[in-house]
């Protein structure tokens, strides 16, 4: 029997996890190797900061996962010996197994990004002094921040892209604008958001983002890279400084090191091609999700497509006369918040559709709240699908 390792419990590796189950069934022996005893939603989780989410809704564990006949294990990645087949991992407390290594005949590799800011000057010493939507923790220290702050600066930032969810930091910057607009303090606070893009991200919708801003009343800056920080300032790299009383701060993004230390890549695993997930030296590792090197956006969509594809290569390799229909192409929604001040955050529908080149772009220009209540669902089916019930 073909044993199964994916590294990651997270939209992609459950995908490749589940959809490997339902379709082969006892032919195969899945285990998912993942850092955490739960998984916490990422499209809808900045809508805490609003109040229009809450984490309790947006958080699973591996109980149901585990019923399907998926064998789960807490622990961390400490290598991978492609060469021999091995996956070495320490337990990952207070939860994890004892560590040790795991052998496996495929091993798909998914567990997302890590937020990297050792390049950034004073990093080491203020990094604490962060925030941002993406670390659960992170997130409701902003919110504390945002209903509590009644003068000063509210700093946003995004890093050079790809990082994961692209319109996640002007989605910080619009729901803090909605915060502060709502509890009657936006005139004594301001917004600055600095971008190492040339644009917002997803350049698609950038028009539309900086429509908003200057309704709003948020600064923006592009083409500017933080390089240093401490505790009330932040340093570009062109040299301007920028004091703030909130950071919200998203750190360049990268795969986590034993993806260079194996081998498998350098910031992200290298693939063959975005059909052909497998690692050009070794047809037994592939990779999905985030952690992959795709001329796409890092998102939830493109991880569940990705995962697909390599459910299919592997079913393939297995003689299985059996495939999922999958294509990269998707729609999403970028909260816009509230420009009157109402927590009733509108929402913004683009999508892409790879299968055309150039690809084609598809996008509503009017915001809309049935957008946000669709975004909603969306979440919903995934976690639903994935991990079952709450």
């Amino acid at each position: 029997m073909p044993r199964i390792l994916i590294v990651g419990g997270g939209i992609a590796g459950l995908t490749v996890a589940t959809t490997l189950t339902q379709r082969i069934g006892t032919k195969a022996e899945v285990t998912v190797l993942t850092k955490e005893p739960y998984y916490v939603g990422g499209p809808t989780r900045p809508l805490v900061l609003t109040n229009e989410e809450k984490l309790e809704r947006i958080i699973r564990g591996y109980h149901n996962v585990g019923l399907k006949g998926i064998k789960i294990i807490y622990g961390t990645v400490t290598g991978v010996d492609p060469a021999n087949r091995i996956v070495k991992y320490n337990e990952s407390p207070p939860y994890g197994a004892k560590g040790g290594s795991l052998s496996y005949d495929y091993l798909v590799i998914a567990p997302g990004v890590v937020f990297d800011g050792s390049g950034i000057n004073g990093y080491d010493k203020w990094g604490w002094i962060n925030t941002n939507v993406y670390d659960p923790g992170m997130l409701m220290e902003l919110k504390n921040k945002l209903w509590l702050i009644n003068q000063g600066t509210v700093l946003v930032y995004a890093p050079k892209a790809p990082y994961r969810c692209a319109p996640a930091p002007t989605e910080t910057a619009l729901l803090a604008h909605t915060i502060l607009k709502y509890r009657g303090v936006r005139d004594k606070v301001q917004i600055i958001h600095i971008d190492a893009n040339d644009k917002t991200q997803p350049p698609a919708i950038a028009d539309k983002v900086k429509e908003i801003y200057d309704k709003a009343g948020i600064e923006l800056i592009t083409n500017q890279e933080i390089v240093e920080l401490n505790d009330h300032e932040v340093t570009t790299k062109s040299g301007e400084k920028y004091k703030f009383n909130v950071l919200a701060m998203l750190e360049p993004n990268r795969a986590p090191s034993f993806i260079r230390e194996s081998g498998l890549g350098d910031e992200w695993f290298n693939v063959r091609s975005p059909v052909d997930l497998r690692k050009v030296k070794y047809d037994d590792v592939l990779a999905a999700g985030d952690v992959a090197k795709l001329p796409y956006p890092k998102n939830q969509e493109i991880a569940f497509e990705s995962a697909l594809f390599v459910v299919n290569k592997i079913m393939e390799d297995l003689g299985i006369n059996d495939r999922v229909n999958t294509q990269y192409a998707f729609i999403g929604w970028a909260y816009l918040g509230n420009v009157e001040g109402r927590l009733e955050t509108l929402s913004l529908q683009f999508g892409f559709d790879y299968t055309q080149q150039p690809p084609k772009v598809i996008k509503d220009p009017d915001p809309k709240r049935e957008y946000t209540e669709q975004k909603d669902h969306w979440m919903q089916t995934y976690l639903g699908k994935l991990f079952g019930q709450a």
